[in-house]
């Protein structure tokens, strides 16, 4: 009931602003809903007037008076309700038609105009393919509901309603008899449905997560054929595919029972009408003609009663997961942006120093990263982040750049919490190069102009060469118009990573960020990657987190984190003679390199 109410309020926030065509849709299979419960009357109108024809020849004494032409009419007036029906039925799915185009492709813009203000931890949690899948199998899922069910739902809501008030209209004992199995089929579709619910529910969550493992396999491809894994790559696919495959069988067995139930419904019903209808023809209360049309008309409209119910049942599972899938897109609405856009300090410069003062986070509640940790960087110093895996020098980044927010303590620029300032103000003046850069697709120039849209050429190619990339670039035969992607691109890890700083270069940061930058890379490569980013570092404040030592030895201050903590700090000689962790780490290297 929740899921149910929670995709009613999602699709009145898309089709509300389609009123006028829902409305019109809405009158169109009101006049549709008119014509197909009449002309039962006519039909039985027209039988009566036949056993009157039939009974007027049979009789010498009255043949003169036996005439055809009331019957013709009849019969004109029911073919044209049938082709009323037919007639505004069409319009109708063309009109919804359009709306379900236009407000699925609302909401796709919707969605992805949300995952651009969400918070990092949310792509943090899940996995590239159960965000893609909310993307294409959900919407494409509430697409096919909303082009096929949306129509088949009014009509059959306003079908069960027309022939309520015509089957008390025409005889109120026949109406009663006609739903007294109603009780019997509501208790029996809403087990089903409910049931139905459950496995479609589990089944658009598994799909999730087997499109997750997909996409980490096919990214990760190289990586599985190089270590031979494939075999334990596809036992996670088939363990995996088989969860989804039950969870998808037993949600099309509970949807599919629906349809031959309520059939199985209907065909009772129909024939408890036929046999009180007989009754009431032969207890001589009307005449022959009158009890033969009232029983025709019944007959009409038992069938009729049960095809708004066989209707839904044969769309449920559509209709399931078009809910399904609202629920899991609305599920992304409402999370929390980012952070709102609320006014905020401008920052225009960091005049004195950059601090993190007693901080304390956790990604998760109870599991905490770091544990109080003091940082004291000053305009123009670079400071470098060293320890080992899970240390906390990831979590010091993702904090600077306000990708998370402490839980205790602050980070201050010149003594002010960057909490206090707008955020796009603080994100234009603080600059990242990752560890895996990411590419887009388009040229070179759009790559490097990424990091500023409006960069002229002169502003590129400048960027380039302090990246020691222009060279490069200007031996491409297409040069910076050199087509270029993540995914295939003539660009080598080292010269992705260069492409990266150019692109940071580009942006003119005040706080530098970079994440082990030269760590995928050869020696040659690094020692590119090392002038361009001594090119990037110079006259700003920088942030370094380093693997390999012998790139931060110029460091003004090293800080080495372990287990979220602070263990030493100081410059790269004092490090060393304190003869501690940092040394010991140092010479280990030295060793192998």
């Amino acid at each position: 009931m929740t899921d149910l109410k929670n995709a009613g309020r999602y699709y009145a926030h898309y089709l509300r602003r389609y009123w006028l065509g829902m409305l019109v849709a809405m009158v169109l299979i009101s006049i549709s809903t008119w014509c197909i419960v009449v002309a039962p009357t006519y039909l039985g109108r027209a039988i009566e007037e036949l056993t009157t024809y039939l009974q007027h020849w049979a009789n010498p004494a009255t043949r003169g008076q036996a005439s055809f032409a009331q019957f013709d009419r009849t019969i004109i007036i029911y073919i044209l309700l049938y082709f009323g029906d037919a007639s505004t039925i069409l319009f109708a799915s063309l009109i919804l038609a359009r709306v379900a185009s236009f407000s699925t492709g609302t909401m796709r813009v919707g969605l992805f105009r949300k995952m651009q203000r969400m918070q990092v931890q949310y792509f943090d949690q899940h996995s590239d393919g159960d965000i893609l899948a909310r993307y294409t199998s959900d919407l494409d899922n509430i697409f096919n509901a909303m082009n096929q069910a949306l129509l088949e739902l009014f009509l059959a809501i306003a079908q069960f309603v027309g022939i309520l008030l015509m089957m008390f209209n025409q005889n109120v004992q026949l109406a009663w008899v006609t739903m007294a199995s109603t009780p019997v089929a509501l208790v029996i579709a809403g087990w089903v449905i409910h049931q139905a619910s459950v496995s479609v529910n589990a089944q658009q969550d598994d799909i999730g997560r087997l499109n997750g493992y997909i996409n980490e396999q096919v990214t990760g491809q190289k990586v599985i054929i190089t270590n031979g894994l494939q075999a334990d790559s596809i036992r996670g696919f088939d363990a995996l595919n088989a969860k989804w495959r039950q969870t998808a069988l037993r949600g099309q067995i509970w949807s599919g029972v629906l349809n031959p139930l309520m059939g199985g419904m209907s065909l009772l019903n129909t024939a408890i009408v036929i046999f009180f209808g007989s009754w009431l023809a032969v207890s001589g209360s009307m005449s022959q003609g009158a009890a033969l049309a009232l029983v025709v008309v019944f007959v009409n409209y038992a069938q009729q009663y049960y095809q708004p119910l066989i209707s839904f049942t044969s769309l449920y599972s559509m209709i399931q997961l078009a809910i399904t899938g609202a629920r899991r897109i609305d599920e992304v609405r409402n999370q929390p942006d980012e952070i709102s856009p609320q006014p905020g300090l401008p920052l225009t410069q960091i005049h004195d120093a950059i601090q993190l003062n007693d901080v304390h986070f956790s990604y998760l509640p109870g599991k905490e990263i770091l544990h109080g940790v003091d940082i004291t960087v000053h305009t123009g110093e670079m400071v470098a982040l060293v320890g080992p895996t899970g240390s906390g020098k990831t979590t010091v980044m993702n904090l600077l750049n306000r990708f998370y927010d402490v839980d205790a303590g602050s980070v201050t620029f010149d003594g002010t919490d960057i909490r206090d300032f707008a955020l796009p103000a603080l994100r234009a003046h603080v600059g990242i190069v990752l560890q895996d850069p990411q590419l887009f697709s388009g040229t070179i120039a759009d790559n490097i102009r990424f990091g500023d849209p409006e960069a002229d050429m002169t502003a590129v190619i400048a960027a380039a060469k302090q990246a020691n990339i222009h060279d490069f670039i200007a031996s491409l035969p297409a040069g910076y118009d050199t087509p270029v992607s993540d995914e295939q691109s003539v660009f080598s890890a080292g010269q992705k990573q260069l492409m990266s700083i150019a692109r940071t270069i580009l942006t003119n940061p005040k706080l530098l960020i970079l994440d082990e930058a030269t760590s995928n890379v050869d020696t040659v490569t690094e020692a590119k990657i090392q002038a361009a980013m001594d090119n990037v570092i110079q006259g700003r404040t920088s942030f370094v987190i380093a693997h390999r030592l012998k790139t931060i030895l110029n460091a003004d201050k090293i800080v080495v984190l372990q287990a979220g903590k602070i263990i030493e700090q100081g410059t790269h000689d004092e490090l060393l003679a304190e003869n501690g962790f940092y040394a010991e780490l140092y010479h280990n290297q030295m060793v192998f390199e």
